[in-house]
């Protein structure tokens, strides 16, 4: 008799997942071995970490990461052309209608009997997902992206709170081979409007400022920032330092330093451990946010497929981080979600990180900043619960043979 997959053409589902699994998560492996007994020390000791930070370190000169920290973003304009180290106004694109409450796809108290399944469906998509950046394409002159982003803001004074959101393209090229200087152009079709037809109606009855004004926190507290309605020209820098390119924890990096990352998960990850120990600045992330940071930056780094797929391994073990399943990304694409762990507390209220990782290709698509509870700064402004505050998403991520085109108005 025939074999069924034969008769209709489809692949067997359990030979894919199967196939699709790394060698460490054999079961002949797992019997009574270090990583079974590592796994039941974790469930027995309910791990979880909180308190996350996503800001960057202050130090001395700080190379940019590829992701970068979303709340702190507005107040890079003034200052970027003058420094090396990149905190950009991060800006977002609409999200569409937003998420309920995220949630844990651990089990916890009063969960549903699926809610484990949807633990081991994102381990396994991430897993998925390192499988195909192994195959990834591995060199060139030109490491470039491109990203798609928005930032909402509330501006405006008590009693007539409105929202304005800034969208805009932003192209990075990052050179690797001698000699190759790295650009960043921002700003493309930047534009600041009112987020919705009330924000409108509510920026006119303000009198239509050309300026609005909004809160930002940092170290010592508060500070009220302007933003300038309508369209702006974009801007370019240079974001090498001699030949590093890069910041991965407190390091700036080469792309031979890039090179000579370890391609093994477990080894990788104690490199990053190591990292975490040496920065002066880690203590204001816990150590599993922190280390989520890093790995998320390394895939969209120019690293070996092997290293990229590593990175991956990692993220997908570390504990207290909540996997979603199949969730989409703020440009409506489909991926697994990856939330860190803890919550920052901004002006526009208590706000949470999350990842969506396309497991079908192994790339990155999407980092956003949600609200989870809002202020009433932020209500009053009409956000609720699960609005996206803020995201950046790649819309291309590979290598390029030639710098890209400077536009002739973007300002140096």
């Amino acid at each position: 008799m025939k074999n069924g997959n034969e008769r209709s053409g489809r692949p067997d589902v359990m030979q894919v997942l199967a196939g699709a699994r790394p060698d460490e998560l054999d079961p002949a492996r797992l019997a009574d071995s270090p990583r079974q007994r590592e796994d039941l020390d974790r469930i027995l000791a309910g791990v979880a970490e909180s308190g996350a930070s996503r800001s960057r370190v202050p130090g001395p000169v700080r190379l940019r990461g590829r992701i970068r920290p979303l709340a702190a973003a507005t107040a890079l304009a003034a200052v970027a052309a003058s420094v090396v180290v990149v905190s950009t106004v991060d800006q977002r694109e609409p999200s569409g209608p937003p998420d309920a409450h995220p949630q844990s796809s651990t089990a916890t108290a009063g969960s549903s009997a699926s809610a484990p399944d949807l633990h081991v469906d994102g381990r396994l998509e991430l897993l998925s997902a390192a499988r195909k950046a192994e195959t990834s394409a591995t060199g060139g002159t030109y490491w470039q992206t491109t990203t798609r982003s928005e930032n909402v803001e509330v501006a405006g004074e008590k009693g007539g709170f409105f929202a304005v959101r800034t969208t805009s393209t932003e192209q990075w090229s990052v050179g690797v081979r001698a000699g190759a200087q790295s650009l960043m152009v921002s700003g493309l079709d930047s534009v600041t409007e009112p987020l919705t037809r009330a924000d409108e109606a509510r920026w006119r009855a303000a009198g239509s400022p050309h300026t609005v004004r909004f809160e930002v926190e940092n170290s010592v507290g508060t500070n009220t920032l302007g933003l300038t309605m309508g369209t702006r020209p974009p801007m370019v820098m240079r974001t090498n330092l001699d030949d590093r390119i890069y910041a991965l924890g407190p390091r700036n990096v080469s792309y031979q330093d890039l090179g000579e990352l370890p391609s093994k998960s477990g080894e990788l990850l104690h490199y990053l451990e190591r990292l975490h120990a040496a920065d002066s600045g880690a203590e204001t992330a816990g150590r599993t946010a922190w280390i989520l940071r890093q790995t998320a930056d390394l895939i969209t780094m120019p690293v070996k497929p092997a290293v990229r797929a590593a990175a991956y391994r990692v993220m997908a073990d570390l504990p207290g981080v909540r996997l979603r399943g199949r969730v989409s990304d703020p440009l409506g694409r489909e991926g697994v979600g990856v939330v860190f762990p803890g919550t920052d507390r901004t002006p526009l209220g208590i706000t949470e990180q999350r990842l969506v990782v396309d497991p079908a290709t192994g790339a990155m698509l999407s980092e956003q900043q949600v609200l989870v509870e809002p202020s009433a700064r932020a209500r009053e402004a009409g956000l609720k619960a699960g609005a996206t505050l803020n995201y950046q998403a790649t819309t291309r991520m590979s290598w390029g043979e030639h710098q890209i085109t400077v536009p002739k108005n973007a300002h140096h």
